[in-house]
């Protein structure tokens, strides 16, 4: 009896081992897999719908693609879509705009989310940037160039510390005068509830023909 409960524990154990590093292995690698796939397809739809008439202007969709996002740096090849909401459903399928920050090109903060481990890593190498990296957001009607203040590995903020977000960041309550844009991401490689924030300035402006 005794021989039995303990064979039993021991495969109950086994089972829960084995299973745990499927559980890891998919949000690793399967996620991954799943949500490159759909931000390839996101890129196409988008670029798709840039080459259809221009329709009336509308507050963007949660989970409709935006803008697509490169960022030199990281290779010539390195190309995301930037879709509406930070949700975890918005998150998996790019990167991610806070809904309540401005638009590329327009006066205040375009503020942008993004993964660092699973749901396909956009944001994998983010702390690699240095002062003076650029980032590029090219939108239906124009390509947007930032440079970065500073590098994402030198400021870590609280979830609570949502003045990153504002318009004028640092500044409550300020009007905003000049477009600019904020990366974030999670400041650990591992499950962290705090977030690498990065600040960058609009530099150049190429309106498409």
């Amino acid at each position: 009896m005794g021989r039995g409960l303990v064979r039993g524990l021991g495969v109950l154990l086994l089972l829960a081992g084995v299973g745990l590093l499927g559980w890891v292995g998919w949000q690793y690698v399967g996620t991954g897999i799943t949500s490159n796939r759909t931000m390839d397809q996101l890129e196409q739809d988008l670029r798709d719908r840039w080459q259809a008439p221009p329709a009336p202007a509308e507050k963007p969709e949660t989970g409709t693609a935006i803008t697509l996002l490169r960022i030199p740096k990281f290779g010539p090849d390195w190309e995301k879509p930037v879709v509406e909401g930070v949700g975890k459903d918005e998150l998996s399928r790019g990167i991610g705009h806070y809904p309540q920050t401005a638009l590329p090109g327009e006066p205040g903060n375009f503020a942008i989310a993004g993964h660092r481990v699973t749901h396909g890593s956009p944001f994998r190498k983010l702390l690699e940037l240095t002062k003076g990296d650029q980032v590029i957001v090219e939108t239906a009607d124009a390509v947007y160039t930032y440079e970065l203040d500073g590098s994402p590995k030198d400021l870590t903020v609280k979830p609570a510390d949502t003045w990153v977000l504002d318009p004028v960041p640092g500044k409550p309550g300020a009007s905003p005068t000049k477009p600019m844009l904020t990366l974030t991401t999670c400041q650990d490689l591992f499950h962290s509830p705090d977030r690498s924030v990065a600040f960058a300035h609009l530099v150049k402006t190429e309106r498409k023909s």
